[in-house]
């Protein structure tokens, strides 16, 4: 239980993609973590994709970014609306700031492009958004998992493995 005592937040809002906010939400449990399911505060509970639901614990308006030691940011289409909430953007800020482990994957890319934590990174994404992170400043990489200090990205479902892999290493 490499992550007993450690509290992290998995990023939901509508459309979010399954695998890719209940692996995550699995693994960090499996390795003792607490997880909350934090919310935009637009629902109380989010449709996947493939529509399978997610009752969140709390919206970000409700978490200092002081209460979490890391964060998922799944992909989906639910970060071209996560990118629109500045409490999200906050808690994203703030724990780059600290240097607290931020796990990113797919279309989650555009959550650290707006929170203008990309310039100089070397990161992956889904290759829909490589140009957007290019243009964020970020020094894209197609590869399955890339770490740059404190951020950890991967590109799909199929690269979550090594993604969890590195994220959990980073504790």
């Amino acid at each position: 239980m490499k992550l007993k005592g450690k509290v992290i937040a998995v990023l939901v809002e509508q459309d979010y993609q399954e695998m890719e906010v209940w692996y995550p939400t699995f693994r960090l449990r499996e390795e003792g973590a607490t997880v909350k399911q934090v919310g935009t505060g637009s629902a109380p509970e989010y449709r996947g994709k493939y529509g399978y639901p997610c009752k969140v614990d709390t919206d970000a308006r409700f978490v200092q970014s002081h209460e979490l030691d890391g964060i998922v940011i799944p992909g989906g289409w639910a970060p071209d609306k996560l990118r629109q909430s500045e409490p999200i953007l906050k808690l994203v800020r703030e724990l780059n700031s600290s240097g607290k482990p931020i796990a990113c994957i797919c279309h989650g890319g555009w959550v650290l492009a707006s929170a203008k934590i990309v310039e100089g990174r070397n990161l992956t994404s889904y290759a829909a958004i490589k140009d957007d992170m290019i243009n964020a400043g970020a020094s894209w990489q197609d590869t399955d998992v890339v770490v740059d200090g404190n951020l950890v990205t991967s590109r799909t479902p199929a690269d979550l493995p090594a993604f969890m892999r590195e994220f959990i290493r980073l504790f």
